[in-house]
């Protein structure tokens, strides 16, 4: 059982390592589970989840994995206890046999409930003939002569109840996210690099150069240290990307409140980038994409958003831009193909979950641009990584 509640881990996207499972079945070896499925549940998380952010996805997988299992608490201590002061339960005499033969089965069941519900103290068998035993004398919620566990695990949640509750939901990294998250993800984005006038002491180098010269004390100095990214966001506006206005205003009101870039440019399209974009769409306020490529050189990095969900033939046909007013002389692919080209450091952003992207239109994007990440706080952070890969690899 154990095994497959690895697998199902790992499926639920935790990376849970051979180690961190042998040491879990250690712990379960050593006893500090007892047979209680609270303490395993608490146990497991422990061991298994290496941040907050995988608490959310390990409680889903266990309460699916354990879902409609009957289990009970351990007895041990309050069966310690009872064993103090044992005593049998009453037998029953003949007459009482003969009664419980004649009751059919759910007449039985409504004695034995009626029996329960009356009885609150710990009793050895009592004067009830039917012999339940009533409360259970270890403090849950009942116990029969014939050794049947009834009821719960006592006061307070079970396991399952806890991981049902999915109280960690906030911290999963798969959720679209806010302005603020979108802000911090951006931060990382961040490229320093040593420009200018050297007006900042090297601290390193004047210890150096003094060694040097025989500790005739010489100062060095460099460039201050700052921070040189500049950001390129190209947004798909209108049509089916209405459906995702909220998530892309705040994308763009993260990147445009940053203070984090050195510089900061947007622009629109529509469905996909032609021979040009917009300003302001609304107005219809148009920049030529060739000037665009002209304006920002390859040291800028470039960031798609979009849900690439169009007609296949809006990429790959001459005309093909479904706005009444524009025919595109060159095909879409052919100009987002040039923006890769221009700017290696490139991502696309889709706010789309990832079931959707077998679309036609989303594949023939993938292959121009294979960097594709959905827009949550896991992708944005895949897509930030990706990008700062590109820069250094140029660099």
């Amino acid at each position: 059982m154990f095994v497959d509640f690895m697998y199902q881990l790992r499926s639920y996207g935790l990376k849970v390592s051979s180690n961190e499972w042998l040491t879990l079945l250690k712990a379960l070896d050593m006893g500090h589970a007892g047979e209680s499925l609270n303490r395993f549940y608490y146990l497991a998380r422990a061991i298994l989840c290496r941040t907050e952010l995988d608490y959310d996805a390990f409680d889903r997988c266990f309460a699916e994995f354990f879902e409609g299992i009957t289990y009970s608490e351990s007895m041990k201590d309050e069966f310690q206890e009872w064993l103090k002061n044992a005593r049998p339960p009453r037998a029953l005499t003949d007459a009482e046999k003969a009664m419980l033969k004649a009751l059919e089965l759910d007449e039985l069941r409504e004695m034995f409930e009626e029996r329960m519900r009356e009885q609150k103290e710990r009793h050895d068998g009592g004067n009830k003939w039917i012999g339940t035993g009533g409360t259970s004398p270890f403090g849950h919620g009942g116990y029969n002569p014939a050794g049947i566990r009834v009821g719960g695990e006592g006061g307070g949640m079970n396991a399952l109840q806890v991981a049902s509750q999915r109280m960690f939901r906030n911290f999963r990294r798969d959720v679209i996210i806010d302005t603020r998250q979108m802000g911090l993800a951006l931060r990382k984005l961040r490229h320093w690099g040593r420009e200018g006038h050297p007006s900042e002491l090297d601290l390193d180098a004047s210890i150096e150069a003094t060694g040097r010269n025989a500790g005739d004390i010489t100062l060095m100095f460099r460039p201050e240290r700052k921070n040189n990214l500049k950001l390129l966001l190209l947004m798909d506006v209108g049509g089916s990307m209405t459906y995702h206005t909220q998530i892309c205003e705040q994308l763009f009101s993260a990147a445009h409140q940053s203070v984090h870039f050195k510089e900061f440019k947007h622009y629109y399209f529509h469905n996909c980038p032609y021979d040009f974009m917009f300003t302001d769409i609304e107005q219809q306020e148009r920049v030529l994409t060739k000037d665009l490529l002209r304006s920002y050189d390859s040291s800028w990095m470039l960031i798609f958003v979009g849900d690439a969900a169009m007609a296949p033939y809006e990429l790959t046909e001459v005309g093909g831009a479904i706005d009444y007013f524009q025919r595109n002389a060159e095909p879409g692919l052919v100009w987002i193909n040039r923006l890769r080209q221009h700017f290696p450091s490139s991502v696309w952003l889709n706010p789309e979950p990832q079931i959707y992207w077998h679309r036609p239109s989303n594949q023939l994007i993938r292959k121009v641009i294979p960097d594709m990440f959905p827009m949550s706080l896991e992708g944005m952070d895949d897509a930030i990584a990706a990008l700062k890969r590109m820069k250094q690899k140029r660099s």
